[in-house]
């Protein structure tokens, strides 16, 4: 960790950039799988689910840009080399047999929400830290995953995502 100005305690972060590098690798293999899903789709509905796809990239881009920034910002060197996403990311690999519509929504959805749950913690272990502007960080990112499980869900022909078992 490079010194730097920041009255902030060296372990506060430690902790900070260890769990937004934690979160980079996620957020960019959440990424590949949504160009994925963008590449791959074959179903009637491709050309409404091949750039509903697309539209999720930008925003997670600003997600992943804003991580990385924070982590060169309190001394840290971001990794978002292929290989330290593939040996970090906790998000379950991509399959690249799926191909219909809403196997990729299933497939997208649960992806986002398991980043999601995993940044909701981060608000918490960031903030414990002593570090408020990363825990700001995770949440303005687990508003975005969350509204996107939402938009993933709502395009499911047949919503298996046990929103029938709370009725």
């Amino acid at each position: 960790m490079r010194h730097t100005r920041l009255k902030l305690a060296d372990n506060t972060r430690k902790t900070a950039i260890d769990l937004l590098q934690r979160t980079l690798a996620d957020a960019i293999d959440l990424r590949l799988a949504v160009k994925q899903a963008h590449w791959t789709i074959r179903d009637p509905r491709f050309q409404q689910l091949h750039e509903f796809f697309d539209s999720l990239v930008e925003p997670l881009d600003e997600e992943i840009d804003t991580m990385a920034e924070r982590i060169a910002t309190l001394g840290g060197v971001p990794d978002g080399r292929a290989i330290a996403v593939g040996q970090s990311s906790r998000l379950d690999p991509y399959g690249t047999d799926v191909v219909s519509g809403d196997d990729h929504l299933e497939a997208l959805a649960d992806r986002f929400a398991t980043l999601g749950n995993h940044v909701r913690e981060s608000i918490d272990l960031a903030d414990e830290a002593g570090d408020a502007d990363t825990a700001d960080i995770f949440t303005s990112a687990s508003r975005y995953l969350d509204k996107t499980v939402w938009f993933l869900e709502a395009h499911l022909s047949n919503d298996a995502s046990g929103l029938k078992a709370a009725s």
